[in-house]
């Protein structure tokens, strides 16, 4: 049976249990001073996106994005030693971590559930999805690379160092990571919303109260319950959760589902949530705060 308690890991010592419970709650706090941060810049911009210039807009967009790893990092400097800060770092470079077929897992699954949903949807008449994205990447490989870059910097890199990289690993150490996954996951469903109203963001082409926004809506939970199976089976590596993060945003971003078959996509996570849920023992056990795997 899959162990995904996340035995091995550099573990937060300033954020470990104490007597007093002085830095019991620092995930918490993450999570409010990332979710203030970024709504800082985007609230402003929703209110007065009829008024403000696109440049300014856009501006407030990308610095919204980097809320949580502000959060994240400005915890890390403040309550945090020096082997926890370096540990921190090192959990975002250190491809190490990574063995076997968690490389797999991490770049793969999503792209398969993607596309056993959109079979899914052709098997029952439906048209599964358009490729005119990855086709014209076919057309030209080479401005993929820098395609992918873009993507990485302004998503999985930021959203990263601060969901999985600070919060989900404090807050699993006393909620569990199952409960952690779950709570993550909601936060940064909500932490989202202010995009929906925001002129020229992928959210706002979903429009609000649709199916597509509903859909979005769901699929963050179950990313991040399948994000710490991962997480805590590669010794707590920031960097899984990047490239994990990477594919899916890659993925949509190539393949357009059609509704039906971004449902069944979605339907499909919950399902492979559920599993790792189940058969990948979310426990407490085993989640220690010194620095193990340095």
């Amino acid at each position: 049976m899959a162990d995904i308690s996340g035995r091995i890991g550099c573990g937060p010592r300033g954020c470990a249990p104490d007597n007093n419970g002085g830095n019991r709650h620092c995930g918490e706090w993450f999570l409010l001073l990332a979710v203030v941060l970024s709504w800082l810049f985007w609230l402003p911009a929703a209110l007065f996106a009829r008024t403000w210039p696109a440049f300014l807009l856009r501006a407030l967009h990308y610095l919204g994005g980097l809320g949580p790893t502000v959060a994240a990092i400005g915890l890390v400097s403040l309550r945090e030693g020096q082997n926890e800060r370096r540990c921190y770092w090192r959990r975002i470079i250190d491809a190490r971590r990574i063995r076997g077929g968690w490389w797999l897992a991490m770049l793969l699954l999503i792209p398969a559930l993607t596309g056993l949903g959109a079979l899914l949807d052709v098997a029952l008449g439906g048209q599964g999805a358009r490729a005119e994205e990855a086709a014209r990447f076919l057309r030209r490989p080479f401005a993929l690379l820098p395609y992918v870059l873009f993507l990485l910097l302004f998503g999985p890199l930021p959203e990263e160092m601060g969901w999985r990289g600070y919060g989900q690993d404090r807050l699993q150490r006393h909620w569990g990571p199952l409960s952690a996954s779950l709570i993550v996951g909601a936060v940064w469903t909500a932490w989202h919303l202010p995009l929906f109203f925001l002129p020229g963001t992928y959210q706002e082409g979903l429009g609000v109260g649709t199916p597509r926004f509903w859909l979005f809506m769901l699929d963050k939970v179950p990313q991040s319950v399948l994000m710490t199976w991962i997480y805590n089976h590669t010794h707590h590596s920031t960097l899984s959760a990047i490239l994990f993060h990477l594919a899916v945003n890659l993925t949509g971003q190539l393949f357009d589902l059609t509704v039906q078959a971004e449902a069944f996509y979605i339907t499909l996570t919950w399902v492979m949530a559920g599993i790792v849920s189940t058969y990948g023992t979310f426990r407490r056990r085993g989640l220690r705060s010194p620095s193990t795997y340095s």
